[in-house]
């Protein structure tokens, strides 16, 4: 006997390949095609719904929000039922007690809270016994951030690491993937990330090379030097031996809208070069991060409290407002890639809360203050930890960056409270990439669309087992009405249930249904290579 039987679905298998009619088993977490029996323990007629590989993050900040009920909230709701965290150079661990503040600072933009065992995660064997306690409705899959690495070990500075603070940091990775990391992520606009020469990156990227590690990367520069930034990326892959997904590829502001055809072609040659490279993308035309992202990084290096300060000092804030205005200012410059305090959109601000869900410049209007003022009263009163989103990419870009054969699909959601707003690209990617490409635009078919969220991430992300309706695969379902598939996150909105997810599996087991959470949590921490 089966533990359940799905009749009469809509089959999109994850490869590619047409869609088909017909009924599939699950048994001991297993899939099971063409079964010869009826008899199951749950049987549900699909009748009239689509059955797809339950859907991959590529690219998420979960591990921040590990087993919380925002977690599924924000995951399950849009069919994920795996994902890749510890992105961006921000992951929750390693971490040393002594560098503890500054790591959460920097990791407060993706949560509101931080667990008490979290001072004893000095190794990521020790952050595994407490992610293998917590109550997962979805999978997960783990790099390890270089900011954490760096503070780790020689704190917020700005300079080069040392050589033995470089082997420090490779003895710390290395102990990570011998436990199972998926590899190693960069957030090169970050500090202190950003402070890293590419020697540096490529050293530890050596490190993951003996496990089929993944290098994941938030670029250097994702505007006037995006196709020097690409160039870094994959020499890091050539140099070090390892496959390389590019982080979030995307083109910021007017005046580079149009370059992915030159950084796609980066990227194909790169592979036919033999160096496995890919990109995931969010299918949105505004970018997110925190708001202190728009100041140049090399003011930050004393922590976000020290920059807290100086931003209370009026020459010191003309100073800032003088390198932001300059375009030959030497940084990713989120300002002027926004076009300006009009194009900035607060999504999280706790200390003023009445800025939330206004762009700087209407909260200007509302209290009477000068744009650049209402910034840096922001960033004041809530100590540097904020967020932002910015009005910055191009349509017609983003329609040929997903076409491209290497591209998937990632969130990089940004998950701190379903109670704040942010970016609905947290809890609506996934539907939101189908009803936007295939639906609306019809620039993909629904299986083309399917494999990019399921079959080509897996082979891409080394991810066994999964991303397939295939026999003997994982059983990560997702059932739906594709007629009736909605993403209801908005940009004034972004917190909010998808419309049309009726089931979803994880590992065999219903943890979703008709808008209801089951209560179920088979979820796992999955080690790489294990």
């Amino acid at each position: 006997m089966y533990d359940v039987l799905i009749k009469n679905g809509t089959v999109v298998d994850g490869t590619g390949k047409p869609s088909y009619k017909g009924d599939i088993a699950i048994k001991d977490g297993l899939l099971h095609l063409n079964p010869d029996s009826n008899e199951a323990k749950e049987v549900i007629d699909a009748e009239g719904l689509t059955v797809s590989p339950g859907f991959i993050d590529a690219h998420s900040h979960g591990d921040l929000i590990l087993g919380s009920e925002d977690a599924a909230l924000f995951k399950t709701t849009q069919g994920v039922t795996t994902e890749y965290v510890g992105q961006c150079g921000l992951s929750s661990a390693p971490v040393v007690e002594k560098n503890l503040k500054d790591v959460q600072n920097m990791l407060a933009m993706g949560t509101t809270f931080f667990p008490d065992d979290m001072k004893n995660w000095n190794t990521f064997a020790r952050f595994l016994k407490y992610a293998d306690q917590q109550k997962m409705a979805a999978n997960a899959k783990m790099y390890i951030g270089h900011s954490t690495l760096r503070i780790s070990v020689m704190g917020m500075e700005n300079r080069p690491a040392t050589v033995k603070e470089l082997d420090t940091m490779k003895g710390i990775l290395r102990e990570a993937m011998e436990s199972g990391a998926a590899g190693f992520s960069t957030g090169l606009i970050y500090t202190p990330s950003v402070y890293a020469t590419e020697e540096e990156i490529i050293e530890l990227a050596k490190v993951i090379e003996p496990f089929n590690g993944i290098y994941a990367s938030h670029m250097r520069n994702e505007s006037n030097k995006i196709v020097q930034a690409v160039e870094e990326t994959i020499n890091v892959g050539r140099q070090a031996g390892v496959r390389v997904d590019i982080s979030h590829h995307k083109m910021l502001g007017r005046p580079n809208w149009g370059k992915q055809k030159e950084t796609l072609k980066l990227i194909h040659d790169a592979n036919n070069e033999g160096i496995r490279v890919f990109h995931d993308q969010y299918p949105y035309t505004a970018n997110m991060t925190t708001l202190n992202a728009t100041m140049p990084p090399w003011h930050l290096s004393d922590g976000f409290s020290a920059m807290t300060e100086k931003l209370r000092d009026t020459e010191f804030r003309k100073q800032i407002k003088a390198e932001m205005e300059d375009p030959k200012t030497e940084y990713d410059n989120y300002y002027l890639n926004a076009g300006g305090w009009s194009g900035v959109y607060v999504y999280s601000s706790s200390k003023l809360p009445e800025a939330e869900g206004k762009f700087i410049t209407e909260y200007a209007e509302l209290v009477g203050k000068d744009p650049w003022d209402a910034f840096f009263d922001i960033c004041v009163e809530n100590n540097c930890e904020t967020g932002g989103v910015y009005m910055s990419m191009s349509e017609e870009d983003v329609f040929e960056i997903i076409q491209d054969p290497y591209c998937i699909v990632g969130s990089d959601g940004l998950t701190r409270s379903w109670k704040e707003k942010g970016h609905p690209r947290a809890s609506g990617t996934f539907p939101h990439a189908i009803n936007y490409f295939v639906k609306e635009k019809k620039i993909l078919t629904l299986e083309e669309m399917i494999r990019k969220m399921t079959g080509l991430s897996a082979e891409y992300l080394v991810l066994k087992n999964k991303g397939l309706i295939k026999e003997g695969y994982d059983a990560d379902l997702v059932i739906f009405d594709y007629e009736n598939l909605k993403d209801t996150a908005t940009y004034s909105k972004s917190n909010s249930i998808t419309e049309g997810i009726n089931y979803v599996f994880v590992n065999g087991e219903k943890v979703y249904q008709d808008g209801e959470f089951t209560g179920k949590a088979p979820g796992k921490l999955i080690r790489h290579n294990k």
